[in-house]
């Protein structure tokens, strides 16, 4: 036999179509994904820079950088920040939040219910005595 066939078979490729010692199958690598503005934006505002605030150094983002800007900005009466800040209010909803209320159960508001009738009764029965008297009086009657 002229050619050698030990070694090659299901499983066992030739040697000659087989990768190299060292190398990958594949060198390019995976493509990397395309970016868009949207990512990029995000990317960029989460960076970090350091800002000094009251003689201190704050590591702080960019994003939180600019809205302190913008602040800052809108409070010394720039009416063009003053309209973008209560856009951004507006948009996201800061601002608008109203104060969480107490949610009650329909037990609780039956028990509520009762005691109020109760004390209802017991203020009615107080406020006249004459009633009572004859009440009484009529019962001892029988």
């Amino acid at each position: 036999m002229a050619h050698d066939t030990r070694g090659e078979g299901f499983g066992h490729p030739p040697k000659r179509t087989q990768f190299k010692k060292g190398t990958s199958g594949n060198p390019g690598g995976r493509p990397k994904k395309v970016s868009n503005f949207k990512t990029d934006l995000a990317a960029e505002l989460q960076e970090k820079l350091v800002l000094t605030e009251n003689g201190k150094e704050r590591r702080i983002t960019k994003q939180r950088a600019f809205i302190k800007t913008l602040t800052a900005a809108a409070i010394k009466k720039d009416i063009r920040a003053v309209n973008a800040l209560l856009a951004c209010m507006k948009y996201f909803g800061v601002g608008a939040e109203e104060l969480p209320t107490e949610t009650a159960d329909v037990s609780d508001l039956d028990l509520l219910e009762t005691y109020l009738a109760q004390q209802r009764k017991k203020q009615n029965r107080d406020a006249d005595p004459g009633t009572r008297e004859k009440s009484k009086s009529s019962g001892n009657k029988r």
